[in-house]
């Protein structure tokens, strides 16, 4: 049994610790917002944050994360700088096929809990590691900055 702090609570387990925490999540709590892209953390389909950090689930055991904080995308509007991001995605139209975006949207609450200001080549590395098939790049980084300039 591997206890997680998931969303604000603690949850437990029973899949095998060696378990990539993707597949714990999808399969195990039904929580299948976060994506399986690639499996090998390459597309940034599967980024939780962990501890304040993006991280990708599908190369992360469950193991690893025991006693870490875990946010998922279910969980990421709880808190004030989620709900920012994603209500400046929902304004700026983002997304569209929408199978990268709770990876993208993770990613830039982590890059903004981080840094209040990113500048535009702060967003560029912090959301480097999420794909997006197609091609929303500039709606992002300008939800990016509308969600920071709506938390001043």
């Amino acid at each position: 049994m591997t206890s997680l702090s998931l969303n604000g609570q603690t949850t437990n387990v029973s899949s095998d610790p060696e378990t990539p925490l993707l597949w714990v999540l999808r399969d195990e709590l039904k929580m299948t917002g976060t994506k399986f892209g690639c499996g090998a953390s390459l597309c940034g389909a599967c980024t939780v944050i962990v501890d304040g950090k993006p991280q990708r689930s599908c190369v992360t055991a469950a193991s690893e994360v025991q006693g870490k904080q875990i946010i998922t995308i279910e969980g990421a509007g709880a808190d004030r700088v989620g709900k920012a991001v994603q209500a400046a995605w929902e304004r700026h139209d983002v997304a569209q096929c929408g199978y990268c975006q709770s990876g993208q949207v993770m990613s830039a609450t982590a890059l903004l809990k981080a840094n209040k200001e990113p500048t535009d080549d702060q967003i560029d590395a912090a959301m480097a590691g999420n794909i997006c098939r197609c091609g929303t790049y500039q709606r992002i980084r300008v939800a990016i900055k509308d969600a920071a300039q709506s938390l001043k």
